[in-house]
């Protein structure tokens, strides 16, 4: 679904606002299975959610760049067909004492891999203070999961995706603001 919202505005931030550039990776195993990072809040163990790997842009880096280099240092994994864009959406949460305001493009990606447990490569200090791990989910344990999971509607939108296809655009979320 496209969000009402004018390319390039950023629901409730003044002008002079400065918003992460993120690559997103939805990263699906030879069965179809999505893979999920487990995060929490650094003080706080308890406050935990699953979203996919990736981050914001390095220098000049593409976004495609960003999302091969983030998955690798996120998961190890680094064999992988990357696709086209699927979803763009914006975001603004609280996390580690600060807002985070993002402009996130998520990427598809296949890999032939996904019996092994991916192993982290280069976590930056606050990913290491704040990853509890990560695990392969088929969309029926996704539709059925009681945790919290980003993007909201990653159950739905990861069932049209493998009952469709990749979308022939990229679709734009509604805005996740917590």
């Amino acid at each position: 679904m496209r969000s009402a919202r004018t390319p390039g505005a950023v629901p409730g931030r003044d002008a002079g606002s400065v918003v992460r550039r993120v690559a997103r990776v939805v990263l699906l195993d030879p069965e179809d299975r999505i893979l999920l990072l487990h995060g929490h809040e650094p003080e706080d163990p308890d406050n935990t959610w699953w979203f996919t790997p990736g981050g914001g842009l390095e220098g000049d880096e593409t976004r495609e760049e960003a999302a091969r280099r983030e998955l690798a240092e996120e998961t190890g994994i680094t064999e992988v067909d990357l696709g086209p864009v699927l979803w763009k959406r914006y975001c603004s949460f609280p996390f580690d004492g600060r807002r985070w305001d993002q402009d996130e493009w998520y990427y598809l990606a296949r890999t032939r891999r996904g019996e092994e447990a991916p192993r982290p490569q280069a976590l930056t200090e606050l990913e290491a203070r704040s990853l509890a791990g990560s695990r392969w989910w088929t969309s029926a344990e996704l539709s059925a999961a009681r945790e919290t999971v980003y993007p909201t509607r990653l159950a739905e939108l990861l069932r049209a995706l493998l009952d469709e296809g990749p979308p022939s655009a990229p679709v734009h979320l509604a805005p996740e603001i917590v």
